[in-house]
């Protein structure tokens, strides 16, 4: 690590930047029209370094301490020791605080003192009474500034303290630049003073640096001006230092002289005046739309192309080593140079054929253009690569997207080709609402059928819901009656079984008075069953006869009350 002070020295973050540069390795075959693996070149230390990492403390300064571990009390001991051996007044006060009256200095400050011009500072915290008189009469209270303020100047006293993100420009007596970071510096200028020029905030820089063509942002910056006053008495502003914070991918050119030097992704600041920034540049892919001018085919036929273009730096050295101050700049006169080739060998009539040309419009030879066309896309690329890599750049792709043919012929060609097409596409529209109609009817047809099977198969599913319901009852009658003629079956042999065992048991009565009474219940069993008038006539015996009687005498009475009441 360098030191945090320097005088016109170039720093990165802290350290030296050294010259690099890039050295490409190996070509592509030149047969790909788009070259996938980037180009990876090895890096190699130059022999050119611009900076001088000489410290601000290593030269012996007269009252100029650096702020160590100790802090800024132990800075201005040492300053005012240096002051009281060289036979000069003391900036430290001798005066001793109280706590009842007087000027307060509170803890974390110190207390500014004017004493006839000279700076007298407090470093002790407490009250500082105005007495006894003759103590404070040559004497001024200044008031009080903390321990910790970044920038303390009080009549020819300067501190300097920044914490890490920050960078302090300071200009010495002898107008000469330093920068401070990541410290501080206590400094008494006997002749002239050290001006504190700004205090920058490394991360935030304010101006916006980017690629013209592409609008990448490859940066921010800062300029540091000085007040100077020249001969005429006006005060004009000089640049002294140049902040720049590069984002990872991106680089910077130095200059001096007609030397170059790469500076890395970084914070970085310039304050050597005679080294100049270059440029800035991208390491990563870029692309654009690039319109060329107009070339004439073999046939004298202006035309203007609009070429896509995609490409990677890689060595920016090479690139500013030939003028140039962007890859773009290369790479459109080397784009207009081979497209004019390789366009004079074309006819119109050719190129006319396809409206754009580019890897994923390729012919299968047949046509016997194709070989032109087929050079526009391979020849164009390779001999483009090739070209490139003089700049330091890897072309990814290459392809002509759009081309304006200009001229009477291209004019009497473009009506002719715009009403081939006009009639091309009245013939696709006719076709497109022929097949729209076809789509309609074949839609038709197939609703039509769906309802079709749709209707059969309602229709089937009716049918076997009335066939199963039949089955249904059917299966259900049977059953019932297998039922009821089991049902009745087993009551018949029931009451069968149930006359048989009254049988027996009526055999088995062997006594008459028994008998007697069981016949007379039976008959009571029997008026009762069919009521007291019924007239019961014997079928068997002397009485049987008389039925046919009694029967003939019902019916001759029948008749003779018919006839009576007729």
């Amino acid at each position: 690590m360098s030191s945090d002070l320097g005088d016109g020295t170039t720093v990165v973050d802290g350290h030296v930047s050294t010259a690099q540069s890039a050295v490409a390795s190996g070509l592509g075959n030149g047969k790909g029209k788009h070259f996938e693996e980037p180009f990876k070149p090895a890096r190699k230390e130059g022999t050119v370094n611009f900076a001088t990492a000489v410290d601000y403390l290593e030269e012996e300064r007269p009252f100029f301490v650096k702020i160590g571990k100790d802090g800024l009390i132990a800075a201005l001991e040492k300053l005012n020791q240096q002051l009281m051996a060289t036979g000069r007044g003391n900036v430290l006060s001798k005066k001793k605080p109280t706590d009842w009256i007087g000027k307060e200095v509170s803890p974390g400050q110190i207390g500014l003192i004017n004493h006839g011009g000279l700076p007298k500072i407090l470093t002790r915290p407490g009250r500082y009474p105005g007495m006894p008189l003759r103590n404070w009469w040559a004497r001024k209270w200044r008031g009080t500034c903390g321990l910790s303020d970044t920038v303390i100047e009080f009549l020819g006293l300067t501190a300097v303290q920044v914490s890490q993100n920050q960078a302090a420009v300071v200009s010495d007596p002898q107008n000469h630049v330093f920068v401070v970071k990541n410290s501080g510096f206590v400094a008494y200028a006997i002749q002239g003073t050290y001006t504190v020029l700004s205090i920058v905030d490394q991360t935030h820089l304010p101006t916006v640096i980017k690629d013209p063509i592409t609008k990448v942002t490859l940066g921010w910056s800062h300029e540091v001006t000085m007040k100077s006053r020249t001969s005429s008495g006006l005060k004009q502003d000089y640049v002294v230092a140049l902040f720049l914070n590069i984002p990872a991918n991106n680089c910077a050119i130095l200059q001096k002289g007609d030397d170059l030097e790469l500076l890395p992704a970084g914070q970085h600041y310039i304050t050597t005046p005679n080294v100049t920034l270059r440029g800035l540049f991208t390491l990563g892919e870029n692309q654009i739309e690039m319109p060329t001018k107009d070339i004439f085919t073999r046939d004298q036929v202006p035309v203007s192309l609009t070429i896509y273009l995609k490409w990677q730096l890689t060595e920016p050295l090479k690139l500013t080593t030939h003028g140039y101050n962007t890859p773009y700049d290369a790479l459109r006169d080397k784009t207009q140079s081979i497209l004019t080739q390789i366009v004079a060998h074309l006819d119109y009539s050719s190129m006319v054929k396809q409206r754009s040309l580019g890897p994923d419009n390729l012919d299968d030879g047949s046509d016997a253009s194709s070989a032109f066309l087929d050079a526009l896309r391979t020849r164009a690329m390779d001999d483009l690569h090739l070209a490139a890599l003089e700049y330091g750049i890897i072309m990814k792709d290459l392809a002509v997207i759009d081309r304006q043919f200009k001229g009477d012929i291209a004019s009497t060609m473009d009506k002719l080709t715009t009403r081939a097409l006009q009639a091309q596409v009245e013939a696709a529209n006719v076709d497109r609402e022929n097949s729209n109609k076809i789509k309609q009817e074949e839609g038709a047809l197939a609703v039509a059928r769906i309802k079709a099977q749709a209707q059969n198969t309602k229709a089937d599913s009716e049918a076997y819901s009335i066939v199963a319901s039949a089955e249904a009852q059917a299966k259900k009658l049977q059953i019932e009656a297998e039922a009821q003629a089991k049902a009745t079956r087993l009551a018949a042999e029931a009451d069968a079984e149930a006359i048989r065992l009254r049988a027996v048991a009526d055999a088995a009565v062997v006594d008459q008075f028994a008998r007697e009474m069981e016949l007379r219940r039976m008959e009571v069993s029997r008026v009762k069953a069919f009521g007291p008038k019924t007239v019961f006539v014997p079928t068997e015996g002397l009485g049987a006869q008389l039925g046919s009687s009694m029967a003939v005498g019902m019916a001759a009475g029948l008749g003779a009350s018919d006839a009576k009441k007729g």
